[in-house]
């Protein structure tokens, strides 16, 4: 196993760590969207060190998540949901 797959293999685990409730399958589905916005390949596609990035990413904004600071800077430009599926645009009053 190479330096790069032992480093993605180690980033995934942390990921994990920080999605307890999230199954494996829905981990993967997560990774393979985020590599289609961000890198703009499926994961059948993808190259190591692009799902490495990929996993740094979605790392940051899980921490992010945890700690309830914005990461606005981890969204490609237009995007209305997260990986979790919870919306990213700002809620807005009535008639707003």
């Amino acid at each position: 196993m190479s330096e790069t797959q032992q480093e993605a293999l180690a980033v995934l685990t942390e990921v994990w760590r920080l999605s307890p409730d999230v199954r494996l399958g829905q981990l993967m589905a997560h990774l393979g969207f985020l590599g289609e916005v961000h890198v703009g390949k499926g994961l059948g596609d993808i190259e190591d060190d692009e799902v490495i990035a990929v996993l740094y990413r979605h790392r940051a904004e899980l921490q992010a998540r945890l700690q309830g600071t914005p990461n606005n800077s981890l969204q490609p430009t237009g995007a209305a949901t997260s990986v979790s599926g919870s919306s990213t645009r700002p809620a807005t009053g009535p008639g707003g």
